[in-house]
């Protein structure tokens, strides 16, 4: 006897078309191409930045001999074309703990600020001369004291730092405010001596006479800045640079503080 056979749903299922490959579009791979060459140069321009910023935070440290290296900016982009040039347009260096070795009053520089304009340096890297430059250096009261041979402080008027002086022969003790200026050849001067509450006795003219009468002059900095100003602030003094052909010679840095 003749029986039909059925077929289960799944006999007659239709079997599955083939999956097509999407084809990446032009436009894509065009926004890539596009890509890689504008992150390429920057890439590569970032990589030049970071050299020229490390070789010469190295070079000022080992010139100006500090225990730390320099933070180093170099403006402006791209840096790859002002080294194909010879000439940085702008350099940012901040530097700390500038010693300040052979001198009988020694004044370090607690903090540096540099800013150099038109950098370049000489073949054999032992030069690097700044069109121009200007700079402001941080000088702490401890570091003053240290310098003058008594205790100072910011004082009561702009300009101004108070000095505790003990006086000789059992004279005691006198409170003075100094105002502190700029002179020719790098040096900071005190003048105009004040005495807090009543008159300065001849043997306090003969203590600041003898501390305050030569200028203490600020050592290991570049060629080229001269000294413009110098204003007190709560915890020391600024003093404020400028200059022309600006140069800084790594290897002879350390020297220079002797002359």
């Amino acid at each position: 006897m003749y029986r039909p056979t059925y077929k289960t749903a799944a006999s007659y299922a239709t079997p599955e078309a083939p999956r097509t490959r999407r084809r990446r579009r032009p436009a894509a791979n065009a926004v890539a191409a596009l890509l890689t060459l504008v992150l390429l140069p920057v890439t590569v321009d970032r990589l030049v930045t970071a050299r020229v910023e490390s070789r010469t935070a190295k070079a000022f440290q080992e010139g100006m001999d500090t225990p730390a290296r320099p933070e180093v900016h170099v403006r402006g982009f791209p840096v790859l074309t002002q080294v194909a040039s010879g000439t940085l347009r702008r350099v940012d260096i901040t530097a700390h703990d500038i010693p300040a070795d052979g001198s009988a009053r020694p004044l370090p520089l607690s903090e540096l600020d540099l800013r150099l304009d038109g950098l370049t340096t000489s073949d054999d890297d032992s030069e690097a001369r700044a069109r121009s430059a200007e700079a402001t250096a941080r000088l702490t009261y401890r570091d003053v004291s240290d310098a003058l041979g008594l205790e100072v402080s910011q004082g009561t008027g702009p300009g101004r730092i108070s000095a505790d002086v003990l006086l000789p022969l059992g004279g005691g003790r006198i409170s003075v405010t100094t105002t502190v200026s700029a002179v020719s050849g790098n040096r900071i001067a005190f003048d105009d001596f004040q005495v807090e509450g009543g008159a300065l006795p001849a043997l306090g003219r003969a203590v600041l006479d003898q501390v305050f009468a030569q200028p203490i002059q600020l050592r290991n900095l570049p060629d080229g800045l001269s000294l413009r100003s110098v204003t007190t602030t709560a915890t020391g003094l600024d003093a404020r640079f400028t200059g022309r052909s600006v140069t800084f010679r790594p290897d002879e840095a350390s020297s220079n503080q002797d002359l």
